[in-house]
């Protein structure tokens, strides 16, 4: 495998293979929590957390599974370490931010089936990714999360301002806005590998 710098992971990682709008990955938390910018921050905030905890984490259980030779249990392991993460997250925020823990609701505890979570684990370790690599991998796609959930909620907040026709309004208009950020974000895809 070449070597590739940081910089070109946090970058692919946050822009040209954004988890959410390149590969589609995590699209529930970016539908369901994109309404406002007040839920959306802090929702990009804690998916950038567990996936840094997961990405250490997977690459620690990888190593170990590895050099005894039983990898089929990594699914599994990394599937217990993301839930665990997501616990400690919401343990942090309804201690410290109740208002914040009730208004991302459902959405908090699902990051634990996030699929952007365990396909950021699953994607490190079969690209071989040493660990500082790894920890680049995982801040850009943690970043990449942010920026996509925030640029939604900025267009929906202005859109709730416009005056859409019944039939545009909801989720029609959503997924339009949804499409069209991924359109945007495949200009991206020169940069990357």
């Amino acid at each position: 495998m070449p070597a590739e710098s940081l910089s070109f992971i946090f970058l692919n990682a946050a822009l040209a293979n954004n988890f959410v709008l390149a590969l589609f990955l995590g699209l529930c938390p970016f539908l369901g929590v994109s309404g406002k910018l007040e839920t959306a921050v802090p929702m990009g905030v804690a998916t950038s957390f567990v996936m840094l905890v997961s990405s250490i984490s997977a690459f620690g259980i990888n190593w170990i599974l590895t050099s005894l030779e039983i990898e089929f249990l990594r699914l599994i392991s990394y599937i217990v370490v993301i839930a665990s993460a997501v616990q400690l997250v919401e343990m942090v925020l309804k201690k410290f931010s109740p208002a914040l823990f009730h208004s991302l609701g459902i959405f908090l505890p699902l990051i634990t089936s996030n699929c952007a979570i365990l396909g950021l684990a699953l994607f490190q370790t079969f690209k071989e990714y040493n660990f500082m690599q790894s920890m680049a991998y995982a801040l850009g796609a943690g970043a990449g999360f942010t920026l996509a959930i925030v640029l939604m909620a900025g267009l929906r907040e202005r859109l709730a301002l416009a005056n859409l026709p019944t039939p545009a309004q909801g989720a029609a208009m959503s997924l339009m806005l949804g499409g069209l950020l991924s359109l945007v974000f495949m200009g991206f895809a020169g940069l990357g590998g």
